[in-house]
Parts: structure tokens; C-alpha cells; sequence
């Protein structure tokens, strides 16, 4: 995975709240994200700065496998859910293009 720049990060976001607005193909919850994963169904996905670290792994380890881009973002997962207009924290999200 590579790092990327807090430039890119704030345009990958822009994305992500476009796509949340829209409500397009968007996957919340690291239990759908790891299936969606494992399905190579996903083409990108965000973590939640404070996610745990054994969700990350998990994430990291079949993203890496589907050759998926995992971005980290400097949100914590309380940030997220209020980003995506949830009432509950966010980890994981998952973008399927």
C-alpha cells in the first residue's frame, strides 16, 4: 500500500462525499467491507484514523490481495460516522465502482 499525500487524501474525500450524497455503492461496516473484499467487489477503501488494529489488518492484508487501494484518513471513526450521517462510529468504508 502506498502512502498517500494529505492532498490526494482531501480529494479522495471529496469523492467519498459525493458518492455518500449520491448514496451510490457505498459499503459501511468492516464485516460487509471484508466480505465485499474478499469478493474483489471493492475499489477502494477508507479507515477511520483510531480503527482497531486487528480490523486493520484484516483490511490491509485483502486489499493488498485484490490489489486494492486503502486510504487512511486522519478522521477518527466518531468524525466518520458523522461524515457519513450516521448515528453510530465508523471504521471501515468501502467504495464498489
Amino acid at each position: 500500500m502506498a502512502k498517500t499525500k494529505k492532498k490526494e487524501v482531501s480529494e479522495e474525500l471529496k469523492h467519498l462525499k459525493e458518492k455518500l450524497q449520491k448514496k451510490e455503492k457505498v459499503i459501511i461496516g468492516t464485516d460487509r467491507v471484508l466480505k465485499e473484499l474478499k469478493a474483489k467487489e471493492i475499489s477502494k477503501v477508507f479507515l477511520a484514523s483510531n480503527c482497531p488494529q486487528k480490523i486493520k489488518q484484516d483490511v490491509l492484508y485483502y486489499a493488498e490481495l485484490a490489489e486494492i487501494s486503502v486510504i487512511e484518513l486522519e478522521m477518527d471513526n466518531e468524525e466518520l460516522g458523522v461524515f457519513c450521517k450516521k448515528n453510530f462510529f465508523v471504521a471501515v468504508i468501502g467504495i464498489r465502482d
